[in-house]
């Protein structure tokens, strides 16, 4: 107990604090995720409460846009069982986007982000594995959501 207090203090006194989120470079933000896109409602949720850029509904009304460029979920085979029955699984989440501002001058040029995850199973386990596989894509969904907040953060005007 007084190990962990003495660290506590240790710590403050040198000026260590939990890393947040970093600020985004723009104050209105357009997101091109559609309404009931599980990632666009993330994505609008961590905005609106780790920073103080507002997620606006018109693009006329947005100093950057983020614009979904493709959205793809994919699934392949990548494995087999001795009957010839699939066992192992790649599942893929591949999202493009880029970043414009007001004016259509880019700020970030079109990228993809792709995250892999494995799934194995049994010839038993089939509910089990697409219940496994969702619950796989929202990770990979939240991953997403993350590694482009801090790309967001970094951004710098261009011109």
């Amino acid at each position: 107990m007084l190990a962990a207090g003495l660290a506590s203090v240790c710590l403050t006194g040198c000026g260590f604090q939990l890393r947040g989120s970093a600020p985004l470079p723009f104050r209105r933000l357009y997101s091109g995720f559609s309404r009931n896109s599980a990632i666009g409602a993330e994505l609008r949720s961590l905005i609106r409460v780790s920073s103080d850029t507002v997620i606006v509904d018109r693009v006329d009304d947005a100093d950057a846009r983020l614009e979904v460029l493709s959205e793809r979920r994919e699934r392949e085979i990548v494995g087999f069982t001795s009957t010839g029955r699939p066992r192992e699984f790649q599942l893929r989440l591949r999202i493009r986007v880029r970043v414009t501002d007001a004016k259509g001058v880019e700020w970030m040029a079109p990228t993809e982000l792709l995250l892999r995850r494995e799934l194995t199973s049994s010839d038993i386990e089939v509910v089990n594995r697409a219940q496994e596989e969702e619950l796989l894509f929202r990770e990979m969904e939240s991953d997403f959501v993350q590694q482009l907040l801090r790309r967001l953060s970094a951004l710098k005007p261009r011109g």
